[in-house]
């Protein structure tokens, strides 16, 4: 016998007042309904309902067990109602990992305005160049650089990520401006240094660039080598030399003319930019939400 479906049948006979509208309401015949009904006096051992063929009442522990299931089979709905609003709201802690100046000047404001919509989330976000391990640092999606290598892992395809060759204007007046790639050789390039195992690991003494033929290295060198981005930007504001800089770090510089840009018919490749995540988390909401919130902002 399903107790709680008894239990429920029990109070449609009391609050309709038959058998019959019980069943209606149950949805089931009123034979099943009378079945339901006698197996749960037989479980407790008590009559519930004083019967004629008229009409039925309810004996005096009829009433305080009417009262105990209305509770309940309340407190059951409610625990129903819970596990599906976990289904499908996000809580809990959602982990992730970016490149440093992505996270910074595109992630961190698009989680603002994710983290109000679902305030029950708390949210951990390392920025790394490093190409951590999903799975064995705990991390439930990610934002990389480059074509991942073949894995597991779920990739879509981002808006590609771009950079611009630029220099503070102090630092074009002191040593002049490059007008072909070729011109580099002969300023102070400040390199970003890629983590290993990165496509553009070499990119500290060759800067790729392209042209009508094709994409061309130019080698080059200068007083810094960094594996910061933000760090990078600051040397080139204070015009220690050429640096070549995610746009979505130095957008506005460009904007306000603090850096100027450089090489414009040269432009670096641009590099693919990837969400990543682990097939089996895509199923928790606070992962598919995130999913669903980036493809929106930054999805091809």
């Amino acid at each position: 016998m399903d107790v709680f479906q008894a239990m429920t049948v029990f109070v449609k006979v009391v609050e309709s007042g038959s058998m019959t509208a019980a069943a209606r309401h149950c949805e089931m015949s009123t034979t099943m309904a009378g079945n339901h009904l006698k197996a749960l006096e037989q479980r407790l051992g008590v009559s519930l309902l004083h019967r004629t063929t008229r009409r039925q009442n309810l004996t005096e522990f009829g009433v305080l067990y009417y009262r105990r299931c209305v509770e309940v089979l309340g407190l059951v709905s409610d625990s129903e109602r819970m596990a599906e609003h976990a289904q499908t709201r996000p809580s809990g802690t959602l982990r992730l990992t970016a490149p440093p100046a992505f996270g910074a000047e595109r992630l961190s404001p698009m989680l603002s305005a994710f983290s109000q919509r679902f305030p029950e989330l708390r949210i951990e976000v390392v920025l790394s160049n490093q190409l951590m391990d999903l799975i064995e640092h705990g991390f439930d999606a990610a934002i990389r650089l480059g074509k991942p290598d073949p894995s597991a892992l779920i990739a879509r395809p981002l808006e590609d990520y771009t950079l611009t060759v630029c220099a503070s204007r102090e630092y074009l007046d002191r040593r002049g401006t490059p007008i072909t790639p070729e011109d580099l050789r002969d300023h102070h390039c400040l390199s970003f240094a890629y983590p290993a195992g990165d496509e553009w690991r070499a990119a500290d003494k060759l800067w790729m660039l392209t042209s009508p033929e094709g994409i061309i290295e130019i080698p080059v060198s200068g007083p810094m080598i960094v594996n910061s981005s933000p760090a990078l930007r600051q040397a080139a504001l204070t015009g220690m030399g050429i640096a070549m800089l995610p746009d979505v770090l130095i957008r506005g510089d460009l904007n306000a003319g603090t850096l100027v840009p450089l090489l414009q018919d040269w432009p670096p490749p641009s590099r693919s930019l990837w969400l990543m995540y682990p097939q089996d988390r895509y199923r928790l909401p606070k992962v598919r939400h995130f999913v669903e919130s980036a493809l929106a902002a930054w999805g091809k």
